[in-house]
């Protein structure tokens, strides 16, 4: 399994029609409870990748970068058929997927904090937004060149984080866009972050993880605090469209992480990759955790009726209702 030529063709550019309200915001004096003091901590915590993260570092993208203690596959048949040489190939490759699909996340991210500058109707929440839009730029950049610096291999777009991509950036009211990046989107990449951060051993990429998280926490807190109260005294009709979005994007990103991009690659039986990773223990474990931050977060939002709530029964994620993010961020040095 070779790694591909990383090459950027002129024509490498996706459009995508969108359409939402812009609001001005004539009241510079209207606050939102919160919003002043996580915009200073934005501006607080700025930084520069270029000269705060080690780019001298040197990372064989062929040995340990991050140490998993089980891999999902183990026990599949032509998993261990594989030798050493090729399993080594495929770490490199599990890492590099990962890390593009975080690559392409931060990109969504960043086209959807551009959109909230014009779409929110505080002026401070426009602050923040702002100091978003930096922020996810600056974690594109550094994704990619660790990417094609350090593992010199990209991997394209999960179609089904793509999906979910398309409906935050296409979607016209403000509110879907703060819940499915700033509640989901963000919420499961700071569980996967998180997850990464502790098992990495290179230097550099626990570095920059580190970096990109204390940001993400933030993003995380801008969508709760935005969106308090919001959905308390919506009319059924809209709140059921919201409880829908939150199944649908949920049921998503939990299947999305079946392997089938590895199986593809390895040239495996796709269904009989899914199936494993779907039956593995530590497969199943990964997937749950990964919603650890966003189920408590929907349920202070009041979004865990009684439809999410049976939705996420049968996912398996309802465990985490009372899950506290912030104690987490705080043991890792976030907040």
């Amino acid at each position: 399994m070779a790694a591909p030529q990383i090459e950027t063709p002129a024509d490498d550019l996706e459009r995508l029609l969108t359409s939402f309200e812009t609001h001005y915001a004539w009241d510079y004096q209207n606050t939102k409870e919160g919003l002043r003091d996580l915009y200073e901590k934005a501006k607080r915590d700025q930084w520069n990748s270029t000269t705060q993260l080690d780019w001298s570092t040197d990372v064989d993208p062929e040995k340990e970068i991050v140490s998993y203690p089980v891999d999902s596959l183990a026990g599949f048949p032509p998993y261990e058929k594989l030798d050493q040489r090729e399993r080594v190939r495929l770490r490199h490759a599990e890492i590099s997927l990962n890390l593009s699909q975080f690559l392409h996340g931060e990109q969504g991210a960043l086209i959807v904090a551009s959109q909230l500058v014009g779409g929110v109707p505080w002026i401070e929440a426009k602050y923040y937004a702002g100091t978003q839009t930096m922020d996810e730029a600056r974690h594109v950049e550094v994704f990619s060149r660790y990417l094609h610096e350090k593992l010199e291999w990209e991997w394209p777009i999960n179609p089904a984080l793509k999906e979910l991509l398309d409906a935050a950036i296409g979607d016209a009211r403000w509110d879907f866009k703060y819940l499915a990046m700033q509640v989901l989107i963000e919420g499961l990449a700071m569980a996967a972050f998180g997850n990464m951060y502790q098992a990495a051993v290179e230097p550099l990429l626990k570095e920059l993880l580190k970096y990109v998280m204390k940001d993400e926490s933030r993003h995380v807190a801008f969508g709760i605090l935005s969106l308090r109260g919001y959905y308390q005294d919506m009319p059924a009709n809209e709140l059921a469209d919201r409880e829908d979005f939150v199944v649908y994007a949920s049921e998503l990103m939990r299947n999305r992480l079946l392997g089938v991009q590895i199986a593809e690659a390895m040239d495996w039986d796709v269904s009989e990759v899914q199936r494993q990773v779907l039956e593995s223990e530590s497969g199943m474990r990964f997937r749950s955790m990964l919603f650890m931050r966003v189920v408590p977060n929907l349920k202070k939002l009041g979004l865990l009726t009684p439809k999410v709530r049976e939705a996420f029964e049968r996912l398996q994620i309802l465990q985490f209702e009372d899950y506290d993010p912030e104690q987490s961020d705080r043991e890792l040095g976030f907040l």
